[in-house]
């Protein structure tokens, strides 16, 4: 049985999920450096 399906479909998977996270991360980012600004702002 060839594993490299497999291992493939694993770095697929890793790719797509680690992409995700940093752009869930920088819109969380965004979010919280606006919320800081209109503090700051008041």
């Amino acid at each position: 049985m060839n594993p490299w399906p497999f291992v493939v479909a694993a770095y697929a998977v890793t790719i797509v999920a680690v992409t995700g996270l940093i752009l869930w991360s920088y819109a969380s980012m965004r979010r919280a450096e606006a919320a800081a600004d209109k503090l700051r702002s008041r």
